[in-house]
C-alpha cells in the first residue's frame, strides 16, 4: 500500500461548514476514489490555523492521477472552492509532505 500525506488550507471561519460537507460526501465521489485505488483517506483539522492535514493510502496500481479529469471531481472542487485555498481550476492548493519518521511493529 502506498501512503501520501499533504496539507491544504481552509479560509477563516468555515471549519463547521467544511465538516458538514464532508459528513455528507457524495456517494459518487466516494465511489470514484475507491475505483481509483484509494483504500483509506483521512483529513485532520488544526482548528486554530485552519490547516488541514490529509493522509491517503492507495493501492500500488492506483489511478488517482486520472481523478482531476472526472466530472464528479471537478464538481466537488467547485463546491468546496469557497471554503479553502485553491488553484485556478478550483483544485485544492496542496503541499505534499515527505515522511521523515515511521514506527511500525
Amino acid at each position: 500500500m502506498e501512503e501520501i500525506a499533504f496539507t491544504m488550507q481552509l479560509k477563516p471561519g468555515v471549519e463547521a461548514e467544511y465538516q458538514r460537507r464532508h459528513d455528507a460526501i457524495w456517494p459518487e465521489l466516494s465511489e470514484a476514489l475507491v475505483a481509483a485505488g484509494v483504500r483509506d483517506y483521512a483529513i485532520y483539522l488544526h482548528r486554530e490555523s485552519g490547516l488541514l492535514f490529509a493522509v491517503q493510502r492507495r493501492l500500488p496500481s492506483h489511478t488517482t492521477d486520472a481523478l482531476p479529469g472526472l466530472p464528479i471531481m471537478q464538481k466537488w472542487w467547485a463546491y468546496m472552492a469557497d471554503l479553502m485555498e485553491t488553484n485556478p481550476d478550483n483544485s485544492p492548493a496542496v503541499t505534499p509532505l515527505p515522511c521523515v519518521f515511521r514506527l511500525t511493529s
